[in-house]
């Protein structure tokens, strides 16, 4: 499979406005990509393009839940030409057990994490095919190799994204465009520091949740978003970023109903949601 070119190409990141996307989209200019910034956050968006090496670059500001709002925007980016890669950062998270959380609170997250995957990748690909050679990259996460408790809503969503894409790719097995999925562990971007909790949830135990997950999360941003641009210019179908994601998919293969045993302590106060403080 040949490895992609992506210099004057054009490169879609979603969530660029900070975070992953903000630095995968750094990083893919600086190879001398033409970058499409999508986030629903305009004054990020403005900062992220403002510092980003060469030129042709744009941006839309746009909810990738909003099914109304997204085939305009994927018409807007397809008619600057074929889009070579799309790459997937947008997403966000959400504390909280299955007594505390709401069904309106569940299904938000997935709007966001696998809807909007679905929304942007579904009506990009027309100008995805449209390349000589194209690559759509997923940010799953490590809680789609192993769901662990206090996360349901995350979990579900990051494992419906990680089917998505392994379908996707079968699908489009012998065309030009190839699809890959990233599962990245412990990324210092502050997502769950930023993310919501559920609403019956004391803010105070979120908070000390929240804090006890940030403090696991090792690997540079900067670090990761390279491993993510590599594995999309070599076309790759699966990639762990960081030493706990490739334990944690070793410890899913080995045990798959068993795995919990080994992560509960790890993750104890990270997933407790419960306890006052």
């Amino acid at each position: 499979m040949p490895r992609l070119q992506v210099a004057d190409a054009t490169s879609v990141v979603t969530g660029a406005a900070a975070g992953m996307g903000a630095e995968v989209a750094r990083q893919l200019a600086a190879r001398g990509a033409r970058i499409v910034l999508v986030d629903r956050d305009a004054d990020g968006l403005a900062a992220v393009a403002a510092s980003l090496p060469g030129s042709g670059h744009t941006m839309h500001v746009v909810d990738l839940a909003d099914d109304a709002a997204v085939p305009a925007v994927a018409a807007a980016i397809a008619g600057r030409g074929p889009v070579q890669t799309l790459i997937t950062c947008a997403g966000s998270s959400m504390l909280g057990n299955i007594d505390q959380l709401t069904m309106a609170e569940m299904r938000w997250l997935m709007d966001v994490n696998l809807w909007g995957t679905v929304n942007l990748t579904q009506a990009l690909l027309p100008a995805l095919r449209q390349a000589p050679a194209a690559h759509v990259t997923h940010l799953v996460s490590i809680y789609g190799l192993a769901a662990p408790a206090g996360r349901i809503p995350y979990a579900m969503s990051k494992y419906a994204v990680r089917g998505f894409t392994e379908a996707l790719r079968h699908e489009l097995e012998g065309s030009t465009v190839t699809v890959g999925a990233v599962y990245p562990a412990g990324v210092k971007t502050g997502i769950i520091l930023r993310g919501r909790y559920a609403a019956a949830l004391d803010p105070a135990i979120a908070d000390r949740a929240a804090a006890a997950q940030a403090a696991m999360y090792h690997t540079d941003p900067a670090d990761a978003a390279a491993r993510i641009v590599e594995a999309t210019v070599n076309r790759r179908a699966r990639t762990m970023i960081g030493r706990e994601a490739r334990l944690v998919d070793a410890l899913a293969r080995l045990f798959p109903v068993g795995y919990w045993r080994f992560m509960r302590g790890p993750l104890r106060q990270a997933t407790d949601t419960t306890t006052p403080v």
